[in-house]
């Protein structure tokens, strides 16, 4: 076969730092899905839209978590659909949460774009997409 005739080789999202990236979000899918199943099935009436945006949150990590592991054309797709529907949740809460401090009843993991997580759900979906930049082929 010639090199002509093969595929062109994708850079993959899980090496080197993507290591560290996929580690960071699979520590934020399993901390988002344990405290979103713990507060729905305790006290789900007590800030219902909070905690089903934490469902949202974690579903969303685990989506991007699973997609940057596997890095093949399709999942960086999918990586890319989760972290910037992710990026765009972690700014409209982070704002909704400023504008509106009352409406979630509690904070979530987006609340304050991340504030009670050091910023990290902020910064997270920015080096997600940087990274899925920095590895794509040309």
């Amino acid at each position: 076969m010639s090199e002509q005739s093969q595929p062109p080789r994708i850079p993959s999202t899980g090496r080197g730092f993507g290591r560290v990236l996929v580690a960071v979000y699979a520590v934020f899918a399993l901390a988002a899905t344990a405290r979103s199943v713990f507060q729905i099935t305790t006290k789900f009436s007590e800030a219902p839209l909070a905690y089903l945006l934490s469902a949202l949150a974690a579903i969303i990590y685990v989506v991007a978590t699973v997609a940057l592991a596997r890095g093949d054309r399709t999942s960086r797709r999918v990586a890319a659909g989760a972290i910037l529907i992710e990026l765009v949740g972690v700014l409209v809460v982070g704002t909704a949460s400023l504008v509106w401090p009352d409406a979630f009843g509690v904070a979530t993991v987006w609340t304050g774009f991340g504030s009670g997580y050091g910023f990290v759900p902020l910064v997270l979906p920015v080096v997600g997409l940087w990274w899925l930049r920095h590895t794509r082929s040309h």
